[in-house]
């Protein structure tokens, strides 16, 4: 197989790489894509870490892609893999094209070496059409690449379930339950201690995780970014939540959670901005603890306005939900996912995104729908305002009567 552009020469292997965070029900999406491409006869090579070996390449140096170490022949040992925890394939986020800001930067020699070598170990293992399995950062690398001439098809992970083009993603409704589980234990405690606890979730820049896990676990408020179209007041904010807690207390019911997104963060005052990135360049958001900002933002205002000291403490949960075992419906979903490389594939659908409409059926979203063809940038979903699953947690939020 080869694509006949920009002088890559392919072979007949199947690569398969997954990248970013982890993402309950992974193994699954891993094992049946695999198995699928085995069973019709190709070889699959799975990476190890997603890019991070690849982009390192060096082509003169045997040691800089070595089997066992960097990679592994993937073989019927992938049956035992579809309901184990965790990504067996290791995961990194290592990004090779972060200094491509448009078209015109593929072009670059310096700014496509990463990608170059990728795709120099590419043509070393005879490997001629690549599966990857990611979050946005992903999804633009693929597309990088298939510019470059290599044919991609792309399987989309988040448990933040901030894409475009598919309904739910692989391993959210895990995490939405590990963390509503968690948010019903600390419900406990606070109910228990006559507490607030201020619950700081995953999602990024979207509210998909913070709503429902919050929905599930019965928070009293659930605030994310599509709540706040500016910068965060934080002076309002914890007013709005002191009086909410004031409220709660006439009711007899001093304690809550409040549930809050991470994506918060980006919408903090400058001086509260998480500045802090990871070794590939990525903010890490966790970093700002929105929720102890807030927290001890809500314990002064409820002082001032009361006289009385309140117990209220800032609690993230989000690491303890990206590996958990995965539940019934993400394993399936993954699985299905898997195959879905395989069937775009046999269509010659490449440089597409698997997808699921009604009763799991396989569709292919083109890389075109989901990236700005100008910038290069990925498509990110919020929940929108108005619709039903807004109106769901809202509806379900505790409310400030007049």
């Amino acid at each position: 197989m080869s694509t006949g552009k920009k002088g890559y020469k392919g072979g007949e292997k199947i690569a398969l790489l997954f990248s970013g965070g982890p993402a309950p029900s992974a193994n699954a999406v891993i094992s049946a894509s695999a198995l699928t491409f085995l069973n019709a006869g190709h070889s699959v090579i799975g990476f190890y870490k997603g890019f991070e070996f690849l982009q390192a390449y060096e082509q003169h140096n045997p040691y800089s892609l070595v089997e066992g170490l960097h990679f592994k022949r993937l073989g019927l040992e992938l049956t035992k893999w579809r309901t184990q925890t965790g990504v067996l394939l290791k995961t990194s986020r290592a990004n090779p094209g972060k200094t491509i800001c448009g078209p015109q930067d593929l072009a670059d020699e310096s700014k496509t070496k990463q990608l170059h070598n990728i795709l120099h170990a590419f043509e070393t293992l005879g490997i001629g059409f690549l599966v990857t399995i990611g979050g946005d950062d992903t999804l633009k690398t693929g597309n990088y690449l298939r510019l470059l001439g290599m044919p991609v098809i792309h399987i989309p992970k988040t448990i933040d379930n901030d894409y475009y083009g598919i309904p739910w993603t692989f391993g959210y409704w895990t995490a939405v339950h590990e963390a509503g589980k968690a948010i019903r234990n600390l419900n406990a405690d606070a109910k228990a201690t006559d507490a607030f606890f201020v619950v700081e979730l995953m999602g990024r820049k979207a509210g998909w995780l913070t709503y429902a896990a919050g929905i599930v676990g019965e928070a009293v408020r659930m605030i994310s970014t599509e709540d706040i179209p500016e910068q965060v007041d934080l002076d309002k904010l914890c007013d709005e939540l002191a009086q909410l807690i004031i409220m709660r207390e006439r009711m007899f019911k001093p304690y809550g959670i409040i549930c809050i997104s991470e994506g918060l963060a980006d919408k903090l005052p400058d001086d509260k901005k998480p500045k802090e990135t990871d070794r590939h360049g990525n903010i890490i958001y966790g970093k700002a603890v929105v929720c102890n900002i807030i927290a001890r933002g809500v314990a002064d205002r409820y002082k001032n306005l009361t006289g009385k000291k309140k117990r209220i403490k800032g609690k993230q949960i989000g690491y303890e939900t990206r590996c958990a075992a995965p539940i019934s419906f993400d394993v399936l979903l993954g699985a299905m996912l898997g195959f879905g490389s395989y069937k775009l594939f046999s269509q010659d659908k490449f440089g597409h995104m698997v997808s699921v409409s009604e009763n799991f059926d396989i569709t292919g979203i083109p890389f075109q729908q989901l990236i700005d063809e100008k910038t290069l940038v990925t498509r990110l979903r919020n929940v929108p305002k108005g619709s039903d699953f807004y109106d769901l947690k809202e509806a379900l939020s505790f409310r400030i009567l007049d």
